[in-house]
């Protein structure tokens, strides 16, 4: 795709040489003779290189550059001038300029000018593509869901995301931690600034410290140069402590430290650094518990606990579950390129019956398999590939939710239910009536009465 060069030259014989000198180049060349014509079109086109004299009639060349500067800074302008105004090109790079040629001027010089231009604005695009991407995933619009629980969540990450506050957020694996982490870091004033993951789980102990706070040549055997860590990296950003509960108890203490003066120093190094980072931290474990078993320390618990933001799970929040359906099925739709297919009443009912012990994870999962197999306008309960233990666990499921499922899926009647429990229970009482009584609820008389009925 030609690239948009806006060239403002009051001289057509210039304009004429310069649109010659560059005729190979895949360029579209929008030509103005003044300032004010070359304004108007900046404003008007997609601009991707500005060429400019600095001698212009109307509004001058170091005008132009000004107001294209002001309008989007990242746009490279290329200053022509005359010889002996060197003093105009050196002004013109202070203002902004990204080169300046001078007259007359040499066709090598001006396509290397243009050429290197035309690449950083081109990288300059594909970042800011990249960044916009980030941010649009990673906003706050983007972790859905309608519940209370979820809505409070929410809340509470955008009144801290303004701040520098420390964040703990903790719940399952596969609940959106790092999503809302992220969304965190985007919404704060450091969302221009880097966001760095570690996993703490992931990282050896013995190369944590390193990992973190970076280390000097020579300071362990294998450190052939100075490496930065990740508070350095990170500076002006966020650092996302993913699964901290699983850092060791030597690395806690100098984190604390960082948390408390603001200030580390790399391995085998003695300059103190500054740490301009502000800290989110997620876990999936008990800290509380970890602290009172001495595996967590309860100075940096405390430390980081400034803010806890707690994510419940998807059993939960099982109302959010259509919503969460439709916003993954929109989602591998669209990179799919095919229509989105509805979901099924029938297949609605058996995601919000399903325990769901992955989360929102798993949803995602069980979600894109489905639309892989789903051939047609609908997903149907066939096309949803579920944990069959997960499925028939009754270990998250109350009468609340086990009655309807037992009746939709097998339709038994009341005399059968009575019948498969009042088994269960002597199965499980090793045919002790006490003890199944016990377990039904019932006296001893009554359950003998009803084991007579069920054998006659």
């Amino acid at each position: 795709m030609a690239a948009n060069v806006l060239l403002v030259e009051d001289e057509e014989r210039m304009r004429q040489v310069i649109v010659m000198q560059l005729s190979d180049l895949d360029l579209h060349i929008h030509e103005a003779v003044d300032g004010e014509q070359a304004i108007d079109i900046f404003e008007n086109e997609t601009i991707s290189l500005v060429i400019t004299d600095l001698k212009l009639p109307k509004v001058n060349g170091m005008e132009v550059l000004q107001t294209i500067k002001e309008k989007d800074p990242e746009i490279p302008v290329i200053v022509i001038t005359a010889y002996g105004s060197i003093e105009n090109a050196v002004k013109a790079i202070q203002k902004g300029a990204f080169d300046y040629v001078t007259k007359p001027f040499k066709e090598e010089k001006l396509r290397s000018s243009v050429i290197k231009a035309l690449k950083i604005s081109r990288l300059t695009y594909e970042v800011r593509y990249l960044r916009q991407e980030i941010e649009d995933r990673y906003t706050f619009k983007n972790i859905v869901g309608d519940s209370p629980r979820i809505c409070d969540v929410l809340k509470l990450a955008g009144s801290v995301s303004n701040t520098d506050t420390s964040v703990l957020i903790t719940g399952e694996s596969g609940t959106g931690k790092e999503l809302l982490s992220r969304a965190t870091h985007i919404n704060s004033p450091r969302s221009s600034g880097p966001f760095l993951t570690v996993n703490c789980a992931a990282i050896p102990s013995t190369l944590m410290e390193a990992e973190l706070f970076g280390y000097e040549k020579g300071a362990f055997t294998g450190a052939h140069k100075r490496t930065m860590g990740k508070f350095e990296l990170a500076s002006g950003g966020t650092l996302f402590l993913d699964e901290i509960g699983d850092m060791e108890l030597d690395v806690q203490a100098k984190l604390l430290r960082i948390l408390e003066t603001g200030e580390y120093e790399r391995l085998g190094g003695g300059k103190t650094i500054k740490a301009d980072v502000r800290v989110i931290a997620a876990t999936n474990k008990d800290l509380e518990e970890m602290v009172e078993e001495k595996r967590f320390r309860e100075d940096l618990f405390y430390r980081i606990n400034v803010f806890p933001i707690h994510i419940p799970p998807l059993r939960e929040r099982k109302v959010d579950i259509p919503k969460l359906s439709n916003h993954f099925i929109q989602k591998f739709s669209n990179a799919f390129g095919r229509k989105p297919p509805e979901l099924s009443e029938k297949a609605i009912k058996k995601l919000i019956q399903y325990p769901w012990k992955g989360n929102i994870r798993e949803l995602k999962n069980v979600l894109e398999r489905a639309m892989i197999l789903c051939k047609g306008s609908q997903i149907t309960s066939s096309h949803l590939i579920l944990n069959e233990s997960q499925e028939k666990s009754f270990e998250h499921m109350n009468m609340n939710t086990l009655i309807p499922r037992i009746i939709d899926e097998q339709g038994l009647s009341l005399e059968n239910l009575e019948g498969y429990c009042i088994k269960y229970a002597m199965k499980t009482s090793e045919n002790n009536v006490s003890k199944a009584a016990r377990l039904l609820g019932l006296s001893r008389a009554t359950l003998r009465y009803r084991l007579e009925k069920m054998n006659e």
